[in-house]
C-alpha cells in the first residue's frame, strides 16, 4: 500500500484496483462471524432496548391492532422499519436474527463508507484501512452490530454523510448535496444525534461551495430536516404532543425524572463521565494515537474529519449535561453500568485521528506504520480476550440478569400450559420477551398499545375482554384493573408469582 495511492495518470486518493470489493467481503465476513459469536452464545438479547426494537418491528404487523401507530413516540422508526420484513417471519423473530441482520448490514455499510471517504479526504490506501481496522476490530461495536441495536445503523448514516460531505468539496456536485441529505435525513429517523448534525453539515455546505453555495446548503438542510418534522407532526398525530418523545411519560427524561446524577448542570463532570466511556468502549491506546494523529490532520488542514465525527461526542456531552440522559460507569461513582454504550459515538473520530499519523508517513512506510497502529490499538482486547472486558457486552449482563431469570421461570410456566388463541391479558414490555421465545404471536396479547380494544376490556370486562390469561406486574393499570373484576362476572385467578430483583414481580393469572 502506498501513502498516495492512484491510477496511472488519475488524481491521487481516486480509489483504483480491486480494494474495496476486498474492504466489502472482509467486512461482511467479519461481521457475520461476529453474529455467530454472539448468537451461538445466546448473548444477542442480553439488552433490554435490543429486545424491545425487535419486538417493536414486530407488532407493528403481529397485533390485535396492527398499522402504523405501533412505530410508538420515543424510539425513531428507521431500524424498526429495517427490521419489519423479517421480523414477520417467525423464525427469525424467534431467533432473533431479525434484529441482528439489519444492524450487521448498517454496520458492513458504514464501515465501507468510512473507508471510501478517509481513502478520499486523506489520499492514503494506508490510512483508509488503519480507520476502517480501527472502528471493526472493537469487540463492543462489533456487539452492538450483532443485536438489534441502533447504533450500527446510525453508523451507516453518519459515514454516508462524511463520504458525501468529502465528494462535494472535491466535486461541488448536487449528487453529493443530494447524498448527504439523504445520509442526514436517515440519521435523524434513527438516533437523535443526528438533529444535531444538521445545521453544522449545512454551515460546511455554505463554507466549502464555490457556486450555488447557498442553494446546495438549502438543498441539504430542506432534505435532513424532513425527518425532524416528520417525527414533530407524528408525535402529534399520536399524542398530542409534538414533544411527546422528550418531554412524554416514555421519553428518557421522564424515566430519570427529577433524580440527579453525575453531569447533570456540571460541564466538568459530563465532560469526565464521557471521556471516561470512551476510554473503555475504545481503549486508551486508540484515544493516545488520535491525539498525535489529530494534530497531523491539522497540520494537513483536514479540518472537516474531526470537526464532523466529534459531533456526536458534543452532543452525548451536552445530554449529560443538560438533557436527562446519565451515563454510568463502573470505575465511577456510583460504579454501576447505564449508558456505557454512548461512548463508542466517539470511535470514528479516534479511529480517523489516528490513520492521520498514517497519512502523513513516508512513502513505502505507510503499510508498515498502518499494522503497527492497528496492532497496538488491538493488544489490548487479545491481551484481555474475555468478554467480560468488554463494556458493553459486561453493561448488557449485569443490567440483564434478574430480567433473564425472571423471563426464563415464566417461559419455563407457560410453556407447557399456553395454547396458541387462547390470548394474553398483559403489557408491551419485557414480558413480551416470554412471547417471542415460545413463539406466542402478539396477536394473541391485549396491551395498552391496543388503544380502543385495551380501553373497552378495561371499561366493560364482560363484553370485550376474552383473553384466558393475565400476565401483569404487580401494580400495572391491568393488574389493578382485573382485582375488582369477579364483581363484573370476570373471574381470573392468581396462578403464580414470579419475584423480580429491584422490581415488582410478576404475576401470571387464568380466567
Amino acid at each position: 500500500m502506498n501513502n498516495r495511492d492512484s491510477k496511472p495518470g488519475g488524481r491521487a486518493g481516486v480509489p483504483s484496483g480491486h480494494t474495496g470489493i476486498w474492504v466489502f467481503l472482509g467486512l461482511t465476513a467479519w461481521s457475520a462471524l461476529a453474529v455467530w459469536f454472539f448468537y451461538s452464545n445466546g448473548w444477542q438479547y442480553y439488552y433490554g432496548d435490543a429486545e424491545a426494537h425487535l419486538n417493536i418491528a414486530r407488532r407493528i404487523s403481529d397485533n390485535l391492532t396492527p398499522g402504523y401507530d405501533q412505530v410508538g413516540t420515543v424510539w425513531l422508526p428507521l431500524p424498526h422499519w429495517l427490521m419489519l420484513p423479517l421480523a414477520h417471519i417467525d423464525k427469525l423473530w424467534i431467533n432473533g436474527l431479525a434484529g441482528a441482520i439489519p444492524s450487521a448490514a448498517g454496520f458492513v455499510l458504514g464501515a465501507c463508507l468510512l473507508f471510501a471517504a478517509v481513502r478520499r479526504v486523506l489520499e492514503s490506501t494506508a490510512a483508509a484501512v488503519t480507520a476502517t481496522a480501527l472502528v471493526a476490530f472493537n469487540p463492543n461495536l462489533m456487539y452492538l452490530q450483532s443485536t438489534a441495536m441502533t447504533e450500527a445503523i446510525f453508523l451507516a448514516c453518519l459515514m454516508g454523510l462524511f463520504y458525501c460531505s468529502v465528494r462535494f468539496a472535491e466535486s461541488q456536485s448536487w449528487w453529493a448535496v443530494v447524498g448527504a441529505g439523504l445520509a442526514a435525513l436517515a440519521g435523524t429517523l434513527t438516533r437523535y444525534e443526528g438533529w444535531f448534525l444538521i445545521p453544522f453539515v449545512a454551515a460546511y455546505f455554505l463554507t466549502v461551495g464555490k457556486r450555488r453555495r447557498v442553494e446546495a446548503a438549502l438543498l441539504f438542510g430542506f432534505l435532513a430536516t424532513l425527518g425532524p418534522l416528520y417525527w414533530l407532526g407524528h408525535n402529534w398525530w399520536l399524542d398530542g404532543d409534538p414533544l411527546a418523545f422528550y418531554r412524554g411519560p416514555y421519553s428518557a427524561r421522564a424515566i430519570q425524572g427529577t433524580a440527579a446524577y453525575p453531569g447533570m448542570n456540571d460541564w466538568a463532570a459530563a465532560f469526565r463521565y464521557f471521556r471516561t466511556a470512551v476510554q473503555l468502549c475504545a481503549g486508551s491506546l486508540p484515544a493516545f494515537m488520535a491525539l498525535a494523529g489529530a494534530v497531523a490532520l491539522l497540520w494537513r488542514r483536514k479540518l472537516w474529519p474531526l470537526a464532523l465525527l466529534a459531533l456526536p461526542g458534543i452532543f452525548y456531552i451536552w445530554s449529560l449535561h443538560s438533557g436527562g440522559t446519565p451515563i454510568h460507569v463502573p470505575t465511577l461513582p456510583p460504579f454501576s453500568w447505564y449508558n456505557t454504550r454512548y461512548g463508542l459515538a466517539a470511535l470514528p473520530l479516534l479511529a480517523v485521528a489516528a490513520a492521520g499519523l498514517v497519512a502523513i508517513a513516508p512513502r513505502g512506510v505507510s503499510a508498515v506504520l498502518a499494522a503497527l497502529v492497528v496492532a497496538a490499538a488491538a493488544v489490548p482486547w487479545l491481551l484481555h480476550p474475555q468478554p467480560r472486558n468488554w463494556i458493553t457486552w459486561e453493561e448488557s449482563r449485569v443490567n440483564s440478569e434478574a430480567r433473564r431469570a425472571w423471563t426464563d421461570e415464566a417461559a419455563a410456566y407457560l410453556g407447557p400450559r399456553y395454547r396458541v388463541g387462547e390470548g394474553l391479558l398483559t403489557s408491551f414490555s419485557e414480558v413480551t420477551v416470554v412471547y417471542r421465545r415460545l413463539g406466542i404471536p402478539l396477536h394473541d396479547t391485549l396491551t395498552g398499545d391496543n388503544g380502543l380494544l385495551w380501553l373497552a376490556a378495561l371499561q366493560r370486562p364482560e363484553l370485550w375482554l376474552h383473553q384466558d390469561w393475565a400476565v401483569l406486574p404487580v401494580g400495572d393499570p391491568m393488574w389493578k384493573a382485573i382485582q375488582p373484576m369477579s364483581r363484573a362476572g370476570t373471574h381470573y385467578t392468581l396462578e403464580k408469582t414470579i419475584p423480580v430483583g429491584g422490581a415488582p414481580s410478576i404475576q401470571i393469572f387464568r380466567r
